[in-house]
């Protein structure tokens, strides 16, 4: 039974689209293989798929970029040289823009000033001021960020010191309740060990602990006697 004539026209169906172009595409670098190889002819093929996939196909004999070569000496065409040119524009511009960006801050650093005219040199003088207080205002905003960077260190230490100063007076409390013998004395001679203390109602007080080993209770086995004495009030 004779195969329908299939109608030449766009496939609206994405999916069979693809699925043409691939099989159709497979054919087609099939055909060109077997021309290269029964003729000994050089066949280049580039394909562009609707989604922008690029496929090729080259002659094992040949390069792609020989046989444009080829192709511009046969038709006695140059296809890079409108290319080249607008390349070489693009990189003259560049090259204005990158002196006068030179020049900018060779005046920035007070070079380069003789050929300026007197709206220039005001103008150049205007963005310097300008530059100057962004730059002071960061400076400020760094360095109140740094300041408030510090509080929150100190707030932070003074709490942590006042928990340990509240835990030490509670120590010194249970030990007084604990202990009859501890308390404050006047003789200050032989301590093993200082500690600072801080009362936050008053002014700064250290005190001086020693344990005193001759002490009966330690004989007894009553505990050991710890003693502070004034150093500082």
């Amino acid at each position: 039974m004779a195969r329908g004539k299939i109608q030449i026209k766009l496939i609206e169906n994405t999916t069979n689209r693809q699925v043409t172009y691939s099989k159709r595409r497979n054919g087609l670098f099939k055909k060109a293989n077997e021309l290269t190889v029964l003729c000994d002819a050089k066949v280049s093929i580039i394909m562009i798929s609707s989604t922008g996939k690029l496929h090729e196909y080259i002659s094992p004999s040949t390069t792609t970029k020989k046989m444009y070569d080829q192709y511009q000496q046969a038709l006695e065409v140059d296809l890079w040289n409108s290319h080249y040119e607008k390349m070489q524009e693009t990189l003259r511009k560049l090259k204005e823009v990158n002196k006068k960006l030179q020049l900018e801050v060779r005046r920035r650093f007070g070079e380069g000033l003789n050929g300026m005219s007197f709206d220039e040199l005001c103008g150049l003088e205007q963005d310097m001021d300008n530059a100057v207080s962004l730059i002071r205002e960061r400076k400020y905003k760094t360095l109140s960020n740094q300041i408030d960077t510090a509080r929150k260190k100190k707030k932070n230490a003074e709490e942590i010191n006042k928990s340990l100063l509240q835990d030490w007076t509670n120590l010194i409390k249970h030990m007084r309740e604990d202990d009859p013998h501890f308390g404050m004395v006047d003789d200050s001679r032989d301590y093993e060990a200082v500690i600072g203390y801080s009362d936050t109602a008053a002014a700064a007080r250290l005190y001086a602990l020693r344990l005193q080993p001759d002490h009966p209770n330690l004989a007894s086995g009553g505990g050991s006697e710890i003693t502070t004495y004034p150093l500082l009030e």
